[in-house]
């Protein structure tokens, strides 16, 4: 048979298209084109719009601070730079309309980590964001009375140089947006995305205990219960009738058998025991053997990932498993698991029927929260007709560096391949 799949690389991501010199204008001419005529607009607007602004962040940022001896202080303060990053974002809104800058919008401030009004009330009056704009409205008032004299005097008198003063008028204004209006650094994106992120984390790690709480009540104890009642019964009749207490005992036996196995499965769905004994290619050959489709596994790895990393892996792809089992209508499937510098990656694949996707309610939307969580990445190439093909990345992490590192088959070389 055939590979189901070409051999593995790191999966394509996109990669963002970079702002700054992109979005120059082009070049001022004699000639009035549409740049130059949006250029003129935007002059002419930012008097109002500058007045605005400044008399908003006058009496509203001022008032605050002039009451923070009070206790409404703070929070009138909080909702003037509340208000002020609305501002900020209408100017960044305009300049892209009429100036052609591009200029990413700051995160939010993050809703998690703040629990309680005073602490997220003091998020909000530190918020750099908010003071940079204040700072922007500011300045902005003089700038703006120049600009609008400037362009409406040179409609007049002006006319045949105009395009170049009001383009060296508006590429300072191109600098006032990106210097003020823009995202603070990378530093900041990348905090509200670990916010983002914990939230995540967080929200499984909650969704898993109710989950392993739920299967407890509704599964084992269920079980268990019936099993003490069984024995009471038992118990009493052992001595008015021995067969028919016999015949009890032995379905309580029935019954610790299967309490036993649920428990089994359920300290399978917490950390299988294979995986910390033998790894990722006896855990994962595992999984495919109960897949519903033959499956190839194939783990080329040198030695075994943080146990942290390795679990990742192992529920992905076994959910992935379960996906193709389910809803695939696949014939055959493949798993191939490798690692590339400082990545692990885990490519799953079917010849299904195709569709699949991170909207479409099979679980993906979950698998790539839980790998962004943890700086990973998860790619969906499912067309209609198939074949799907399910890519993941996880940061590789060496076991010894682990704190939780260690285990029988720590250093052990777990390159394997086979069907399950």
């Amino acid at each position: 048979m055939t590979e189901p799949f070409p051999p593995p690389g790191p999966p394509a991501t996109a990669v963002p298209e970079p702002a700054g010199p992109d979005d120059r204008p082009p070049p001022a001419r004699f000639a009035y084109d549409a740049h130059t005529w949006k250029e003129i607009a935007h002059l002419l607007a930012n008097l109002p719009v500058s007045l605005i602004g400044f008399v908003y962040v006058v009496t509203t940022l001022f008032t605050g601070l002039g009451l923070t001896v009070t206790v409404i202080g703070f929070p009138v303060l909080a909702a003037a730079l509340t208000g002020a990053r609305l501002l900020g974002r209408l100017e960044r809104a305009r300049a892209r309309k009429l100036l052609g800058v591009r200029v990413d919008e700051p995160s939010r401030l993050p809703s998690r980590g703040a629990d309680g009004f005073w602490p997220r009330l003091w998020m909000a009056v530190k918020d750099p964001v908010a003071w940079r704009t204040v700072l922007y409205q500011l300045i902005r008032l003089p700038w703006g009375v120049l600009t609008f004299t400037v362009a409406l005097t040179g409609l007049f008198v002006l006319w045949p140089v105009l395009p170049f003063v009001v383009r060296g008028l508006t590429n300072a204004d191109r600098a006032m947006v990106r210097g003020l209006l823009s995202p603070s650094d990378e530093l900041e994106r990348r905090i509200a995305e670990l916010e983002s992120d914990r939230g995540v984390v967080v929200d499984t790690a909650a969704a898993d205990l109710r989950r392993i709480e739920r299967d407890l009540h509704d599964g084992a104890q269920a079980r268990l219960v019936n099993l003490a009642m069984g024995l009471g019964l038992a118990k009493e009749k052992l001595l008015e009738d021995p067969d028919v207490a016999a015949t009890m005992v032995e379905e309580a036996h029935g019954e610790v058998k299967l309490a036993l196995q649920e428990l089994r499965d359920l300290a399978r769905g917490i950390h299988p025991a294979v995986l910390t004994d033998r790894g990722l290619d006896a855990a994962l050959s595992s999984v495919a053997s109960r897949c519903t489709v033959p499956v190839k596994v194939t783990v080329d790895l040198d030695e075994r990932p943080a146990a942290a990393i390795e679990g990742i892996a192992y529920f992905t792809v076994s959910e992935l498993l379960q996906n193709v089992s389910k809803h695939s209508g696949a014939r055959t499937a493949a798993v191939d698991v490798w690692r590339s510098e400082d990545r692990l990656f885990m490519q799953v694949w079917d010849d299904g029927g195709g569709g699949a996707s991170l909207d479409g309610g099979s679980g993906m939307r979950g698998l790539a929260d839980r790998l962004g969580a943890v700086d990973g990445l998860f790619v969906v190439d499912s067309p209609e007709g198939g074949p799907t093909t399910v890519t993941a990345e996880l940061p590789w992490r060496d076991r010894s560096d682990a704190p939780d590192g260690g285990g029988p088959a720590q250093g052990a070389s777990v390159r394997g391949r086979g069907w399950g």
